[in-house]
């Protein structure tokens, strides 16, 4: 066994002997002065430690501490009142705390039960309850931010796990301080009622078995009584000022010392308020030269601190310049102005709030859910989102830009709330006509006093920080595959390819580049597809890239492979699915137009045609949008992704498959064809 496991058995041995057998007065005072001593170091340690998980072991410690004291405790009882001495340690306390009288050392010994119950041990144990219940509720918000950082690869495997365990030990150090509070309060009940017992105990015993009068038992088992109350209690208000110090520390930066004295003494002019203060207190019946000594002190500190402000001020001044001197000398310095953010959300002044976590705002928490989300739907990491302000915008106006550029913007109103009618409410409401700024959906902007009226009715009511996200997911769904770069295809193939290295040996370079897979991957993202199922995908395109490296026809190959997902994301299980056919003429027509080149293949068809193929999906999307189905095209495999292409200008949101993309058991039923 190790010396620490030893000595670690027998301070929890002790006590229970002391439980048992009489104790020794002079082991009694080592041991309550080793009790005192070992309450010292568990303040200074509270005191000192950059934060509460340095003393992990503190909810363990209360416990054994408190048997020891509580042993300690019931030993010094059983010895005044049998022998009516307890040794040294309880004599000087009794009489050097109490000065020897009766009344002021039990007057002291109930300020300090009251202190240690009703100030300390009552703010403790309600600041660990909350603090507890605290650290739970934000455990998912920080195992989410975890995962988002872990996605954009801004921490590693190990980074994430030290995080996620630092986050339970948290969590169960809280929980347990929440419970340890107990035993501390627990002591200092206890020990008034051992304080009575041994007061009433040794009245008896001195008066009717030792034939003292009255006030010679009064006088010797009341002194007793109060030191072995105050060597008790004064160890035990010691641990619970740690249990306080501890489960109130925020500081992770310096010891408390540090920061006390940083934040306490940092402004002069509270100093100098202070001084003034003082000044004016010395001419009431205060003591006078120590009013006057006081006030001295501050200001002169005060005009001290000021004068080291200023001096860090110029320095800090002095810097800046010369940092911007030198940035200005530099050649290279108009690098960073080349650089471009690749998703940007502007706002005006006005919708600051939403994003300031100080005021309230949650849209950071949402743009981390957003691309958490994206990255479950799509399987595609999404580059950080950029958030600043822009005083060229209209206050309630924001911007959504896509590598600089701007591809949408919405405008919202602030302590307004957008109400939509989905299409059956009849009863309307009294607001501002406006348009939803994802789907262009026409909308009212409502007040919080109609809020409660409007949802009654059937509304569907968004607050603005929503409507921003919801815009926000919209934007980066329809332009992710811009999004996507070699860079980031070259991660989800590290990704993988650890569990999957004769995949990627055989995919990688020796049948396509780095590059052709991005294009692969573009395309399916282009139409929406998840590319979370990488193993399919790369086992598809090593099976068929030996036969043709075009990558809109491996994109195909892939997509036949991923039937099952296409299957689940468009055709409802159990349902009868509407769908509109392709007229065989046409397919015949498209494939006889293709025309091949060194870029790739495109359609060469006649302009009147095209348009007249046009006209009529445009009336077939009509019919399935009254009957309130998605507008849902089935080709042959080898003319859709022409069709689609021919298509996609004039209907993006057109969905266009291939039998060989549809599972076997979905069913089917066709409500129109495409025809000319």
């Amino acid at each position: 066994m190790k010396k620490t496991d030893v000595m670690l058995g027998i301070y929890i041995l002790v006590p229970v002997i002391f439980l048992i057998i009489p104790v020794p007065t002079v082991l009694l005072d080592v041991m309550m002065l080793l009790n005192l001593s070992i309450a010292l170091i568990i303040l200074f340690n509270a005191l000192f430690s950059k934060e509460a998980l340095n003393m992990s072991s503190f909810p363990t410690l209360l416990l054994i501490t408190t048997l020891f004291r509580m042993a300690l405790n019931v030993s010094s009882t059983r010895n005044i009142l049998l022998y009516g001495y307890a040794g040294e340690v309880v004599n000087a306390f009794g009489n050097f705390v109490g000065g020897g009288n009766l009344v002021v050392g039990i007057i002291i010994f109930l300020i300090l039960i009251l202190i240690q119950l009703i100030v300390i041990n009552k703010g403790s144990e309600r600041v660990a309850e909350v603090t507890a219940r605290f650290t739970l509720d934000a455990m998912p918000g920080k195992q989410m931010a975890i995962d988002a950082d872990l996605n954009t690869g801004a921490i590693n495997d190990d980074q994430a796990k030290e995080r996620r365990q630092k986050i339970q030990d948290e969590s169960t150090f809280f929980g347990a301080m929440d419970g340890a509070t107990k035993y501390v309060k627990g002591d200092a009940t206890a020990g008034i009622v051992i304080t009575v017992i041994n007061f009433i105990g040794g009245l008896v015993l001195g008066i009717v078995l030792q034939g003292m009068d009255a006030m010679e038992a009064l006088q010797r088992y009341c002194i007793l009584t109060i030191g072995d109350g105050l060597v008790s209690q004064i160890p035990s208000l010691v641990i619970s000022l740690s249990t306080g110090i501890l489960v109130t520390k925020v500081s992770k930066e310096s010891d408390l010392g540090n920061v006390l004295l940083r934040q306490l003494f940092s402004i002069p002019k509270v100093l100098y308020l202070v001084g003034i203060t003082l000044v004016v207190l010395a001419f009431t019946p205060l003591p006078t030269i120590i009013c006057l000594c006081y006030a001295i002190l501050f200001i002169v500190a005060g005009r001290a601190i000021e004068a080291t402000m200023e001096n860090v001020e110029i320095e800090n001044e002095v810097d800046e310049e010369e940092e911007s001197a030198e940035e200005i000398r530099r050649p290279e310095n108009v690098v960073s102005l080349l650089q471009v953010d690749p998703i940007e959300l502007e706002f005006g002044y006005g919708i600051i709030p939403l994003a300031d976590v100080n005021q309230g705002g949650d849209l950071l928490d949402r743009v981390v859910m957003i691309r958490r989300q994206i990255a479950l739907e799509l399987g595609c990491v999404v580059p950080m989102i950029r958030l600043r302000d822009n005083i060229q915008l209209n206050p309630n106006q924001y911007v959504i830009k896509i590598k600089g550029v701007p591809v949408s913007e919405g405008e919202i109103l602030f302590d307004h709330y957008m109400a939509m009618n989905p299409g059956y409410v009849e009863e309307e409401i009294t607001g501002i006509p406006t348009f939803e700024p994802s789907f262009h959906l026409p909308a009212i902007w409502i007040t919080e006093s109609q809020r409660e009226r409007a949802e009654s009715l059937g509304y569907t009511v968004v607050d603005p920080p929503s409507i921003i996200a919801t815009h926000l997911t919209e934007i980066i769904r329809n332009h992710l595959d811009e999004l996507l770069t070699r860079q980031d295809v070259q991660n989800l193939i590290n990704n993988i390819q650890e569990a999957n290295t004769t995949l990627i040996s055989d995919l990688v370079p020796k049948l396509l580049s780095v590059g052709d897979i991005q294009k692969v991957l573009q395309n399916l993202l282009r139409e929406g597809i998840s590319i979370r199922d990488l193993v399919t995908i790369f086992e598809s395109l090593a099976d068929n890239a030996s036969m043709t490296r075009d990558t809109d026809v491996l994109t195909e190959y892939v997509r036949q492979s991923l039937k099952r997902a296409i299957s689940n994301k468009y055709f409802p299980a159990n349902e009868m699915t509407s769908v509109v056919t392709l007229d065989p003429k046409i397919e015949q027509d498209i494939m006889n137009s293709i025309k091949q080149t060194e870029q790739g293949a495109y359609i060469n068809l006649d302009p009147e045609k095209t348009q007249s193929i046009l006209n009529s999906v445009q009336e077939e999307m009509e019919k399935m949008e009254e009957l309130g189905k998605n507008p849902i095209i089935v080709t042959s495999p080898i003319v859709r992704m022409y069709f689609k292409q021919l298509t996609l200008d004039q209907f993006k949101d057109l969905i266009v498959v291939s039998y060989n993309e549809i599972d076997t058991d979905v069913e089917l039923q066709s409500i129109g064809m495409v025809t000319v």
